[in-house]
């Protein structure tokens, strides 16, 4: 006698097990968020300090002034290209070095970049104010904002400012710094640089500046744009007096 064969049990198929997405929660995403950003600080901050190495040995094509005068001569006056013109430090008037030292800097030899007394000072004053009305920045300092910053005025950029100004007395000495200032500073209206500004002004060469016209261009540093339109100005001449008698004692890099 067979007997018939026992029915198989087979087990119904599992439903597929799918894995929920995982769903990152607020303080996830802030910390994320937060990661992103510090790494995007640290790679700028390296992306400086490597450029500026970099300029020890090379001249700076264009400034982040350079760049945004550019893009506004374009839309304001087109047709208008920026003026300048490269030229070594010993081919610079030692008239206009002493006068910018005497104007915008008169410790720049031995200071670090840093003027604390003035930083404080500017601090107040913009206290007192209620808004940012002076930076109380060294050559150094000025040079690292007009290198790679913009003409906004917060504590953020001024922080950054700082920062670079470190960097710029890291990588190269006094003459240098000077050299590069000297062939990028704005001198008015897309004029950039002593070479462009003896010629814009004055129909000569940066290096046969006289000490009154060096006074002159000296004064009109903190504000090119506006004492290009307005070079007869009282204050212009007026100060550009006192700063003729004070780069006597004006000490240069050497």
């Amino acid at each position: 006698m067979t007997t018939a064969p026992a029915p198989s049990r087979t087990s119904p198929p599992r439903a597929r097990q799918t894995r929920p997405g995982v769903r990152l929660g607020p303080a996830r995403w802030i910390g994320y968020a937060v990661s992103v950003f510090v790494i995007a600080v640290i790679a700028t901050q390296l992306y400086f300090f490597v450029q500026i190495g970099i300029w020890t040995k090379l001249d700076p094509g264009s400034t982040a002034f350079m760049r945004a005068d550019a893009w506004t001569l374009a839309k304001t006056r087109p047709g208008t290209a920026l003026q300048r013109a490269w030229v070594p430090y010993d081919q610079i008037s030692r008239n206009l070095k002493r006068a910018i030292i005497a104007s915008e800097d008169a410790n720049f030899v031995n200071n670090n970049g840093y003027e604390t007394d003035a930083i404080l000072q500017a601090w107040e004053k913009n206290k007192a104010r209620g808004k940012i009305v002076a930076g109380g920045s060294t050559i150094s300092q000025q040079l690292a904002r007009n290198l790679f910053l913009s003409r906004e005025k917060s504590y953020v950029r001024k922080a950054q400012e700082l920062v670079i100004t470190w960097m710029l007395e890291f990588w190269m000495d006094k003459q240098r710094i000077f050299e590069i200032y000297l062939n990028s500073v704005e001198w008015g209206n897309g004029v950039y640089g002593a070479e462009a500004a003896a010629r814009y002004y004055y129909k000569t060469s940066a290096a046969k500046l006289t000490a009154g016209q060096s006074a002159r261009l000296a004064v009109m540093l903190p504000r090119p744009k506006y004492f290009d339109d307005h070079r007869n100005s009282a204050y212009l001449s007026a100060r550009s007096r006192v700063i003729a008698r004070r780069m006597g004692a004006a000490e240069l890099p050497e």
